[in-house]
């Protein structure tokens, strides 16, 4: 991931982003006030991504690619997508057929290279289905698959909501999780504390984060919704996530500092239980940067895994330009194996992104015959995707399923499930 850049040297906004994130932080001050002058980070990340009409994903500004905020792998080569495919292939032919549902399509370059290169391997689904919550995206999408061949447009449909139906096949889910939102937490002589979201009057200054007494207690009744700056304020963790919190400690090989800082995403279990209801025989596919448990909440990551992208800068303020930027957490992923055998899932396959691309036939794809221009591009593509200063390490794929014929060739290279 790109390093996190100083605040100052953040694209301003355009006039109309600006009236765009006006809108967006009063609807969160009006918020704090209704729920007594603070919410958890949760509900501030859905209010600011996902307010219907108003969140950064469902807003019409670019957000993938060189004009948007970030860019995945698929935006970066297709070379990603046809690795994909050829590990979707391998499922589909060892299931006798069946469909891919694909979560969170972005522009829809991957479902569209997707199903070209399953159509060269003679290995197509019965459909490819896209669930978008984003209605720009998804218009996005429609105009991307658009030009496709009639025998692969046909198979796209989107759906309105998860399948109510039992499904065979391919489930894909590429930096979908790291978009699900999160609680943050804080640890605190006094105990864990969860960080949220206030309202301090224009001119104040919120306690420090070290301070001695809450910092919360100035700013808890503040009126009217509609002046005032967010300010990041802590209160005392509820239940849910102190249990939460206090399970996770106590799997650690070892204590974590005072004031450490961190993310826990609660709505992992719901979501793969959710995918589990509808999977009847096959694999979900999670592409996402992440770590292993031990990793993620190591005692030198006292900051967190937060990330928040504007015009292709990451930094760590989700309180800036809120609702014209993406935020994003890294992804536990022995919460999401965890989540899995909850839900009666096999962990198939755990590896970095780069062992997983190996073993689904990427030097192959790039010793393809081409003239030297696009063979240099490709080469450059591909270390993007591979090298560990990129994108190999740090992104991860795991591999859940059931009824799933196995070994699953992305993860020939690699198995890091012991690392669970």
């Amino acid at each position: 991931m790109t390093a996190s850049a100083p605040l100052t040297t953040l694209p301003s906004l355009t006039p109309e982003q600006a009236e765009h994130s006006a809108r967006v932080e009063a609807l969160i001050r009006r918020r704090i006030a209704e729920a007594g002058g603070w919410i958890d980070f949760e509900t501030f990340m859905e209010l600011a991504l996902y307010a219907p009409g108003l969140g950064y994903y469902s807003a019409g500004s670019a957000k993938l690619g060189g004009a948007g905020d970030f860019v995945t792998a698929p935006e970066i080569s297709e070379l990603f997508s046809r690795c994909v495919a050829h590990q979707c292939a391998e499922i589909l032919a060892g299931l006798g057929g069946g469909d891919i549902v694909e979560f969170g399509a972005g522009s829809g370059r991957m479902a569209a290279a997707v199903l070209r290169a399953l159509e060269a391997l003679g290995a197509l689904p019965g459909r490819y289905a896209i669930l978008e919550v984003s209605a720009d995206l998804r218009a996005r999408q429609v105009e991307r698959i658009a030009p496709l061949p009639e025998a692969l447009r046909a198979r796209v449909m989107w759906l309105d909501r998860w399948p109510a139906q039992p499904v065979r096949g391919v489930v894909l889910a590429n930096e979908v999780l790291d978009a699900l939102p999160c609680q943050r937490f804080v640890l605190r002589p006094s105990g864990i504390r969860a960080l949220g979201v206030g309202v301090a009057p224009d001119g104040a200054v919120a306690e420090p984060a070290a301070s001695g007494r809450p910092p919360d207690a100035r700013f808890a009744t503040l009126e009217p919704p509609d002046g005032g700056r967010l300010v990041a304020l802590e209160r005392p963790a509820d239940a849910r996530l102190a249990v939460a919190c206090e399970a996770i400690l106590r799997s650690l090989p070892g204590p974590l500092p005072e004031g450490y800082r961190s993310e826990l995403c609660l709505r992992v279990e719901p979501w793969v239980r959710g995918v589990a209801d509808f999977l009847e025989r096959g694999a979900l596919l999670v592409l996402d940067y992440g770590l292993p448990r031990a990793h993620y909440y190591h005692p030198e990551r006292a900051e967190g895994t937060l990330r928040c992208h504007f015009k292709q800068r990451a930094h760590d303020d989700p309180l800036v330009h809120v609702g014209v930027q993406d935020i994003t957490a890294w992804v536990d992923f022995t919460r999401v194996a965890e989540a899995a055998d909850a839900a009666g899932l096999e962990v198939l396959g755990f590896a970095t992104q780069a062992a997983f691309l190996l073993g689904t036939g990427i030097e192959a794809l790039l010793a393809e015959p081409h003239d030297p221009a696009a063979q240099a591009r490709a080469a450059s593509e591909a270390r993007r995707l591979l090298l560990p200063g990129e994108m190999g390490e740090a992104f991860k794929v795991m591999a859940l399923g059931r009824g799933c014929p196995q070994p699953l060739r992305g993860f020939a290279h690699q198995d890091l499930r012991a690392s669970l």
